[in-house]
């Protein structure tokens, strides 16, 4: 048998606690299964009198990640830390020049500092490993960079956050407002305190940008994503959007067009019918859409502690079945120095249309001023439906409007122009509406 494998973890939160608990009551099945023991023997967190539920006192203790990444005593850095400056970058960037392998579920460093690190994993021969960094315990990084030789993808699209898609759900199948599905995700440890880097989109956009760089071989460019989080979804919205069919998700989606590659992350409104709307609670799902395969579709559990330990346990496992002298692949399916530049699509018309809804003032010009705005930017009108709003806003009526084909920068300027006329009681929806997927 070979020699063991010896790991060193960095973070002891719920993850690496995790981690390290799988890596314990595992042991017997990951040696049959890697042909070598993987041993914990190095540790490092901020308190080490903390209770963590899992004994790591065999472990040599760290209280500097850095140290822990160029000690002699791993071959294996696994950074849990987080964040995509400080300990978290200075300690992987340390493990790869080093010459250790690194294992990490931080998508904000890979999103910003992903390819120069891949240079230098690359450089050293040594592999870079973020199974867990993307739609958590689903296997979307290994399907796209190892089992999809071949293919050329052209869209990759999916639900990539489980605190969005939790509250969306519940606020469909509850009748509860944006507020409270956020204060009980938080309860329940779904939502973080400050739940903005969630709801807004940041996390959606970081992992999207990943993919992209997968997908078509680009440098990541996470700065360059059109983003809309969910805290402006009322129960208006999802109302209207399950009488026209439809409900809406959080989705990130990256694509191929004549001009570049287009990526953005916004609420959308899919057909009920459709896969991606089956995709409820804390689940993720990843669609990647080829000239070969098809489409594929990935789905399972997307955040915790136990999904993303075990995305993190097997990118361990793949380097403890490497043995010395094995050519790795490259970090993000093509080598780093080969990735290239991002090109960003030009702004292009929305086949699926967009969904459009305005709370105005109840009186006499409104609805003929609306119709002007939108013929004035070329927007042709599927539907249009008032309602009358009751109580204390019975003054006002609730327009919704269903577009054709059309561009965002038309919709954009009809909305501006409609709010700039003084027509407007509250701040106006506009959501993507997607015919398929």
């Amino acid at each position: 048998m070979a020699e063991a494998l010896r790991v060193g973890i960095a973070g002891l939160g719920t993850v690496g606690a995790s981690v390290a608990r799988v890596l314990r009551d595992k042991a017997a099945e990951l040696t049959r299964q890697c042909g070598r023991d993987i041993v914990v023997s190095a540790v490092s967190a901020r308190d080490p009198k903390r209770d963590r539920g899992v004994d790591v006192s065999a472990a040599k203790w760290f209280d500097d990640p850095v140290k822990m990444a160029q000690t002699a005593a791993i071959d294996v850095f696994i950074e849990l830390i987080g964040g995509d400056e400080g300990p978290a970058r200075l300690s992987v960037k340390a493990a790869l020049e080093a010459g250790r392998h690194v294992v990490t579920a931080n998508k904000a460093l890979l999103a910003k500092h992903g390819v120069a690190l891949a240079e230098i994993a690359e450089k050293k021969g040594v592999l870079l490993n973020y199974e867990a960094a993307v739609a958590g315990g689903i296997p979307v990084i290994k399907t796209m960079r190892e089992a999809m030789a071949g293919n050329s993808v052209n869209r990759v699209f999916g639900i990539l956050n489980g605190t969005c898609n939790y509250i969306l759900t519940r606020m469909e199948a509850e009748g509860i407002s944006f507020d409270a599905c956020l204060k009980d995700a938080q309860r329940l440890g779904y939502a973080e305190a400050d739940p903005t880097f969630d709801i807004e989109g940041h996390d959606t956009a970081h992992k999207l940008s990943i993919l992209t760089s997968l997908a078509f071989g680009t440098k990541i460019a996470a700065n360059d994503i059109y983003m809309e989080g969910i805290s402006n979804i009322t129960q208006a919205d999802i109302r209207a959007a399950g009488d026209l069919g439809y409900r809406i998700k959080l989705l990130g989606v990256a694509q191929r067009t004549e001009s570049g590659i287009e990526q953005r992350v916004h609420p959308t409104m899919v057909p009920t019918a459709s896969v991606i709307a089956q995709v409820h609670g804390v689940t993720n799902a990843v669609a990647i859409e080829t000239d070969i395969l098809g489409e594929l579709l990935l789905s399972g559990p997307g955040a915790g502690g136990n999904a993303t330990a075990s995305a993190v346990i097997g990118d361990i496992a793949d380097i403890a079945k490497s043995r010395p002298g094995f050519q790795h692949g490259p970090v993000f399916g093509l080598p780093a120095k080969e990735l290239r530049p991002y090109k960003k699509a030009q702004m292009r018309s929305h086949a699926g249309g967009y969904f459009i809804r305005l709370t105005v003032h109840d009186r006499i010009g409104v609805f003929a001023a609306i119709a002007k705005r939108m013929a004035d930017n070329d927007i042709s009108l599927e539907s249009i439906v008032q309602h009358a709003v009751s109580g204390e806003a019975a003054a006002q009526k609730t327009v919704i409007l269903v577009t054709h084909e059309t561009t965002e920068a038309a919709v954009r300027k009809a909305v501006d122009g409609i709010t700039k006329d003084g027509h407007l009681t509250d701040k106006p929806q506009v959501i993507r509406i997607e015919r398929a997927g």
